[in-house]
């Protein structure tokens, strides 16, 4: 029976296999992540192949509180109403339904006391955990995956982009479908039904593999497009600088407040899933290029890791990269773990670095002079452009560290974009016009100058 208009009543399930935690205050939690964060800089130089930026600190700094309510942000983003909630602590997992029988029939009863529509764990579940969690619930089940999933689809905008969530929702359907499969009709809509585009999934099994096939051809050609791009983009030597954080860490809003562009900036998880590029200029009057990603978080799934790598060469390519934590944040050290995790797959973990605390704004003087700054961990307020001067001052000062260098040239008139682009990126020191040529003394970064070489005149160029 198709389900009624409206949100969906979503009934959450936490899984808490670690026991309880002891509180922190929030003072507390600071302190003890400015020391963190200072110690993260020691470890980058120290110790390059450890996995955390924060050495020898203990990880599990979630407790299941922090867990359910990052949860909770996550079924809302997806468009559901929150009508119960209820946290399990086990020593280890059921192998049949997870949580164990007796709690199954303990939650079976809050679910239908609530009226839910849809129950949501926040935790991954087998084919066959999810059809007995759903037998004995008599309502729909969907796992921390799933759910995922159906936020990036919602919020998926490029063709590319919309693609790769399309294939990573088909293959994760695929081993939960029995038989042949069911129709759409038969499971209602709502969360965990909807392709990108507010489309509906395919479920029948057959089709699945062809409509696979056919997503994954039209990948293979989105890519090589974005790849004759990409070339024609790096035959200009422009450096690339990526946004990396954790989600809802106020990537898009930084992103904004250095290149004045209109990215979407929310506060709800995912809001940007699609690489952006713009064009910024830095103190020095060197152009580069700023990327803004798509957020990671705690426990993503591997698929989406690995369907996304595509979209994510952009921070693969950076020559710097800005790593941007939500300084409130009380898991702000597990939060920049699982972000190195992510970079670490990508295999971008050792690239140069900026580590940015932002939403500065909301702390207090006395937080913010707990903040453990340096050269390159530096507090900004991006909504209220608060710091953003120092920022790309130090951006400038790690992008233009190789030597700066001469170099005489001869260019043909007729290669305006090449003559405008060493306008904008090098110091013309001497331009001479000849026949249908320009003799130029070009000083710039070595960078620049090594893309220059093919068009080098009689002098060789000077280092200084």
């Amino acid at each position: 029976m198709a389900r009624a208009a409206g949100p969906e009543r979503a009934f959450l399930v936490c899984i808490d296999l670690r026991g309880k935690q002891s509180a922190l205050s929030f003072q507390a939690r600071l302190a003890k992540r400015a020391s963190e964060f200072a110690r993260a800089e020691v470890n980058k130089e120290k110790d390059a192949s450890s996995p955390s930026k924060f050495g020898d600190v203990a990880s599990g700094a979630f407790t299941v509180e922090d867990s359910m309510a990052e949860f909770r942000e996550l079924a809302t983003s997806a468009g559901a109403q929150l009508v119960g909630e209820v946290v399990q602590r086990r020593d280890k997992l059921d192998p049949a339904t997870m949580i164990g029988k007796g709690k199954l029939q303990e939650i079976t009863g809050a679910v239908a006391g609530s009226r839910a529509d849809v129950v949501l764990f926040d935790h991954d579940l087998s084919p066959s955990q999810q059809r007995n969690i759903e037998r004995e619930l008599h309502a729909r089940v969907i796992d921390r995956t799933q759910l995922i999933l159906d936020i990036f689809a919602r919020h998926a905008r490029t063709r590319e982009g919309q693609l790769q969530v399309e294939l990573a929702q088909l293959e994760y359907l695929m081993p939960r479908l029995a038989g042949h499969g069911v129709e759409m009709s038969q499971l209602g809509g709502g969360i965990g039904t909807r392709g990108p585009g507010e489309t509906q999934l395919e479920t029948d099994r057959r089709k699945i593999f062809r409509r696979m096939r056919h997503v994954q051809q039209q990948l293979e050609n989105v890519r090589r497009v974005r790849t004759q791009q990409r070339q024609r983009r790096e035959s200009v030597p422009v450096e690339t600088v990526a946004l990396v954080g954790y989600t809802n860490a106020g990537k898009s809003t930084l992103f904004n407040a250095l290149t004045h562009a209109g990215v979407v900036a929310s506060s709800r998880m995912f809001a940007t899933l699609d690489p952006t590029l713009r064009a910024i200029t830095l103190p020095s009057k060197r152009k580069i290029l700023l990327s803004d990603t798509v957020g990671f978080l705690r426990n993503l799934p591997h698929t989406l890791v690995t369907s996304f790598r595509a979209t994510l060469e952009e921070v693969q390519r950076a020559s710097l990269i800005l790593h941007v934590s939500d300084a409130t944040s009380p898991n702000a050290r597990e939060q920049h773990e699982q972000v190195e995790k992510v970079l670490a797959e990508l295999e971008a973990r050792n690239k140069p670095t900026i580590y940015v605390l932002n939403k500065t704004d909301l702390l207090s003087k006395e937080q913010r002079n707990a903040l453990p700054l340096s050269d390159n961990v530096i507090a900004v307020s991006a909504i209220q452009s608060a710091g953003l001067e120092k920022l790309m001052e130090r951006m400038d000062a790690m992008l233009t560290a190789d030597p700066v260098e001469t170099v005489e040239i001869r260019v043909p008139q007729r290669e305006g974009k090449l003559l405008a682009m060493i306008d904008a990126r090098g110091k013309v020191l001497r331009k001479r016009y000849k026949e249908d040529q320009v003799e130029l003394t070009v000083e710039g970064a070595s960078s620049l100058v090594r893309h220059l070489r093919k068009f080098e005149a009689k002098n060789r160029g000077r280092s200084r």
